[in-house]
């Protein structure tokens, strides 16, 4: 009896670690996409921020990275493929979130002229403080007082950063700020619509609103890019975007967010490599002293909300 229970255990044993090494493999490959999807994010602002320098309207930049990201999105979710996928319950709150995403790229363009990569990716590390501080109000998801200690503390971290009032701040950086609140209004529209619509809905409108809003005002804007070199950063920014998201799908589908999330910050090591590299900048004490105490608050909200759904009782 002893000997069969103990070899049964055994098996057990057996069969689970095997499960186990895939599960951590898996998870792994999720991290690499992860950081691979962040790295063609700072690819995509290192374009945008070389186009604009070479006079590139901001604007043109956006349109491309969106007309991109449409087409690629309609090849594999339309009404032929997926059917009923045009059917919304809340069309206006689709309407609005596409139009937020599309506002928010826009200010990063704009921002990404006059700022370093480094600046502007530290202040934009803020909108998950914003976004926990509406889910209050917006959402019901009141915040205890530690984790508002913490985003008061993230979002001091943000004005060391600006400077405002003592002679460091760019005027541009108010266009990181405003970025940040955009990006705050459309994580959170994205939430509640996640209640109303499918994924495949919400993700087939994620562009189609801003792209509509662009295309009467193209012709006012659009100037022929003035060298090969500027059409192939054009050609950059959409593919850099389009894959960019593609890996975080696929990094989702293999690792829990909460695992995910910290490394999303590697983003600021790829801003920084890619402003050396290709625009001689080096951050500032200030910028990288207000970005560690961004990050931080930031990891500890991730922290907590880890914490917090590993104690909810199960269904």
């Amino acid at each position: 009896m002893g000997t069969r229970l103990a070899t049964s255990v055994t098996d057990d044993i057996a069969r689970a670690a095997p499960e186990a090494d895939l599960a951590g493999r898996r998870r792994l490959v999720g991290i690499a996409l992860m950081c691979g999807a962040v790295a063609f994010f700072a690819g995509l602002d290192a374009c945008a921020k070389t186009l604009a320098r070479g006079g590139v309207d901001p604007l043109v930049t956006t349109f491309m990275r969106y007309a991109a990201s449409v087409a690629m999105i309609s090849l594999f979710i339309n009404p032929v493929r997926t059917p009923g996928v045009v059917k919304s319950r809340r069309l206006p709150l689709q309407i609005i979130r596409s139009l937020l995403l599309f506002a928010s790229t826009a200010l990063n363009f704009l921002a990404l002229r006059y700022l370093q990569m480094a600046e502007t990716i530290s202040i934009q590390f803020a909108a998950p403080l914003t976004v926990a501080l509406l889910a209050g109000p917006l959402l019901g998801e009141w915040s205890s007082r530690a984790r508002l200690m913490a985003i008061g503390v993230g979002f001091l971290g943000v004005l060391v950063i600006v400077r405002p009032g003592i002679g460091g701040m760019h005027p541009a950086a108010l266009l990181c700020v405003a970025n940040v609140l955009v990006y705050a209004f459309y994580a959170i529209i994205t939430r509640k619509l996640a209640a109303y619509d499918s994924t495949a809905t919400t993700m087939f409108y994620t562009g189609l609103a801003g792209l509509g809003l662009m295309a009467p005002l193209l012709p006012w804007i659009w100037t022929n890019p003035a060298s090969l070199t500027h059409w192939a950063l054009l050609i950059g920014v959409a593919l850099f975007g389009t894959l960019g998201h593609w890996l975080l799908v696929l990094a989702h589908a293999r690792a829990p967010a909460n695992v995910l999330s910290p490394f999303i910050y590697t983003q600021l090591l790829w801003s920084v490599t890619f402003g050396f590299l290709l625009f001689g900048d080096l951050p500032s004490r200030w910028t990288v002293f207000g970005a560690m105490i961004v990050v931080g608050s930031g990891l500890y909200l991730l922290a907590q909300e880890t914490i917090r759904r590993e104690a909810r009782p199960a269904a």
